[in-house]
């Protein structure tokens, strides 16, 4: 009998249970409640959003995604939010009780996607202005 073999995923790459995806969902509904209740969604004259949670297989950990649009100091906002984790797990904590078993571990990180795509628009325009120069010379 020949042997078929399947393909694999890659290694290190778990698709995302549904109760990941429940979990993720209701800690970022509640996390960006939390940021506009303590007036961290408008602050330094920009915005501060919740762009992406995602949640570790075993559901203790949260990785949270901030995008910041138009903030002067990222770096000190980014340090300013993981100083008081503690505090905000402790507020998630008191949302979720009846929800969740153990409140997961928030960690912190600033999603560079914004910054990323307006990279990538500018060397659009750049390639398509040196692309009109290039046909209006010939």
């Amino acid at each position: 009998m020949k042997q078929v073999s399947l393909p694999t995923k890659a290694k290190g790459i778990m698709e995302k249970t549904k109760r990941q995806r429940q979990v993720a969902q209701l800690v970022l509904e509640e996390m960006s409640d939390i940021f506009q209740r303590e007036g961290i969604n408008v602050i330094q004259g920009g915005m501060v959003s919740i762009s992406k949670v995602t949640i570790t297989p075993d559901i203790l950990e949260a990785r949270i995604f901030l995008s910041l649009f138009k903030i002067e100091d990222h770096k000190a906002l980014m340090t300013a939010i993981k100083e008081r984790t503690k505090e905000f797990r402790n507020q998630l904590g008191m949302r979720v009780r009846n929800q969740l078993r153990r409140v997961p571990e928030l960690h912190f990180f600033e999603d560079d996607t914004l910054e990323y795509v307006d990279k990538m628009e500018t060397i659009f325009k750049q390639l398509k202005q040196e692309r009109e120069e290039k046909e209006g010379k010939a």
